[in-house]
C-alpha cells in the first residue's frame, strides 16, 4: 500500500482502478510542462461521477491531496500533482453520451478526446470547433479545465463559448448539475461559466454539454511570406479592417517554421521567409468566400508580403496545418524551454514582436515565437540552448517578469490559453492585482473549505 495513505481509499473502487507502482506513478507526475515530474502517491481511475463523489469525500475527510487529470498535454504545470496525495485520472470516463442533431448539442464525459468528438459529430454534418494544438490527445475535461482555445477561437471563440451545461463534484463529494440544452438560461449566477477556467480547483467535472454548429463545407487557405516579423504583424490588424474575419490567422517566425521542418523532414511553403502567416477562411458557399480571400490577398500584398501561396486541395490544406501543429513539439526538442502564451490586442502584435526581440536579447537568451495572431496570442519559447545553468536559473525568471511586465503594459495578460497552473502562481496578482486575487480565493474557500482540489495552483500562497 503506498504511503500515508488509509486503507479505507482502496476500498472505494475495484482493485483494478489504483495505479500504484513507480513507472506509473511518474508518469501520473507529469504532463508538456517542461521536465517537471511530482509523482502522487497513488493514482485513482474512476468511471462515473458516484465513484468521483466517493473518492473526493473521502479525501475530503481524511485531508488528502487531489489533483484531476486528463491526458496530461497542458502547459502550465495544472495537472502535476505537487503535493503528492491522489492524481484522479478521468481517463475511463470516455463516452459520447449523446449527440442531439435536433439541438444541435452534444454531451460527454471528461476523457473524451477532442478529435474523437470532432470526428463524432462532423459525421452526421456537425462542427465542434474549439481545436487546441493538441486535440489528437487531449481531453474535453482539460480543455475545460483550462479553457482551451486554438487557431479556430479566432472566428469561433474558445470552448467557455461551446459548454452550456455541466455534471460536476464538489470535493465535498457533493454533485452538482448547471445548465443545459438551453441557449438562454439567466437564472441565478452563471456557475457553469464560473467552473470552466478553474483549473480543477473547484470541482471535477464528469459530464459537459457542449453546443455545436453547422459543419461548413468551403475552406480557402493561405500561406503569406513576409520579409520582416514587423510587416506580418502590421498586417493582422489590416484584414479585419478590410472587413474579413478568418476561421484563423497564424504567425511563425522563420526558426519556428525551421524547427517544423527538421522534425517533418519536408519543406513548408514559403518557409524561408522571415516570417509567415496562415490565413484560413471557411464558410457554406464559394462566392462569399472567395471574395473575402481575394480582399486578404490584396491587404496581404498591400502590406509587403512577397507572396501570396493557397493550398489548393485537401491535401495540401491538412499538410499545411500537419506542420503549424507540428511547431511545439519541434522547438521542444531543441532544448530545454519556457513556454509563454502571452496575449495582447491584436493592433500591438508589433509591439509585442518588439519586445519579445528586446527582453530576451537584454537577457542574453533566445526564443523562438509562433502562434494565434488573429487574436493576439503569441507563443514565446524562451530557450536555454547552451547558457549555463546558474545563469538560466536566474536571466528565465527575470526576463519571464520583464515580457509580462511589457505584455500588460501593452493591455495584455500573462497567459491565453494554457492557464496559470504551476508554472506562473507568482505571476498571477502582476496580471489581475492583489485586490482580484483576494476575492478568486475567497471563492475558492467556499468550494473547497479544506484545499484538497488541485492544491499548488494558481495562488503563491497555500489556503489557510
Amino acid at each position: 500500500m503506498p504511503r500515508n495513505l488509509p486503507t479505507g481509499l482502496f476500498q472505494l473502487l475495484p482493485a483494478g482502478r489504483y495505479r500504484a507502482s513507480p513507472e506509473e506513478l511518474r508518469r501520473y507526475g507529469s504532463d508538456e510542462t517542461e521536465d517537471l515530474n511530482f509523482p502522487p502517491d497513488i493514482a485513482v481511475l474512476p468511471e462515473t461521477a458516484d465513484e468521483v463523489s466517493r473518492v473526493l469525500a473521502f479525501c475530503n475527510e481524511h485531508r488528502i491531496p487531489v489533483t484531476p487529470r486528463g491526458a496530461g498535454t497542458g502547459l502550465s504545470g495544472g495537472a502535476l500533482p505537487v503535493q503528492g496525495g491522489v492524481c484522479l485520472s478521468l481517463e475511463k470516463m470516455n463516452r459520447i453520451v449523446e449527440i442531439d442533431r435536433e439541438n444541435l448539442f452534444a454531451v460527454v464525459e471528461p476523457g473524451v478526446i477532442t478529435q474523437t468528438l470532432q470526428d463524432a459529430v462532423e459525421a452526421v454534418g456537425l462542427f465542434y470547433p474549439p481545436d487546441p494544438a493538441s486535440k489528437s490527445a487531449c481531453m474535453i475535461g482539460g480543455n475545460i479545465a483550462h479553457n482551451a482555445g486554438g487557431p479556430r477561437a479566432l472566428k469561433y471563440g474558445v470552448t467557455k463559448d461551446y459548454v452550456y451545461g455541466l455534471e460536476a463534484v464538489l470535493p465535498t463529494g457533493e454533485v452538482i448539475r448547471t445548465g443545459g440544452k438551453l441557449l438562454k438560461n439567466v437564472a441565478g449566477y452563471n456557475l457553469t461559466q464560473f467552473l470552466v477556467g478553474s483549473e480543477g480547483t473547484l470541482a471535477v467535472v464528469t459530464q459537459a454539454t457542449l453546443k455545436l454548429l453547422p459543419l461548413p463545407t468551403v475552406h480557402r487557405t493561405l500561406l503569406a511570406p513576409f520579409d520582416s516579423v514587423a510587416a506580418a504583424a502590421r498586417t493582422v490588424a489590416k484584414i479585419f479592417q478590410r472587413g474579413v474575419t478568418p476561421c484563423a490567422l497564424e504567425f511563425m517566425e522563420r526558426a519556428a517554421v525551421a524547427a517544423a521542418e527538421e522534425r517533418k523532414g519536408r519543406k513548408f511553403p514559403g518557409g524561408d521567409s522571415p516570417a509567415l502567416l496562415l490565413i484560413e477562411l471557411d464558410g457554406m458557399h464559394e462566392a462569399p468566400l472567395d471574395a473575402d480571400a481575394e480582399s486578404v490577398c490584396a491587404v496581404c500584398l498591400e502590406e509587403g508580403a512577397s507572396d501570396l501561396l493557397v493550398a489548393e486541395t485537401r491535401e495540401k490544406r491538412e499538410s499545411v496545418w500537419d506542420l503549424r501543429r507540428s511547431i511545439g513539439e519541434a522547438v521542444k526538442k531543441i532544448s530545454p524551454y519556457r513556454e509563454i502564451d502571452c496575449v495582447v490586442p491584436r493592433a500591438r502584435l508589433p509591439e509585442l514582436m518588439d519586445a519579445i526581440r528586446e527582453t530576451t536579447a537584454r537577457h542574453a537568451l533566445s526564443a523562438i515565437s509562433y502562434g494565434h495572431a488573429g487574436d493576439g496570442n503569441i507563443h514565446v519559447n524562451i530557450l536555454k540552448r547552451d547558457a549555463d545553468p546558474a545563469r538560466w536559473k536566474t536571466a528565465l525568471p527575470a526576463a519571464t517578469r520583464e515580457l509580462f511586465e511589457r505584455v500588460i503594459a501593452l493591455g495584455g495578460t500573462i497567459t491565453g490559453e494554457h492557464g496559470v497552473g504551476y508554472l506562473h502562481r507568482e505571476s498571477l496578482a502582476l496580471a489581475i492585482g492583489e485586490a482580484n486575487v483576494e476575492i478568486l480565493r475567497r471563492l475558492k474557500r467556499q468550494f473547497d473549505p479544506n484545499g484538497i482540489l488541485n492544491p499548488g495552483k494558481i495562488w503563491v500562497k497555500a489556503l489557510p
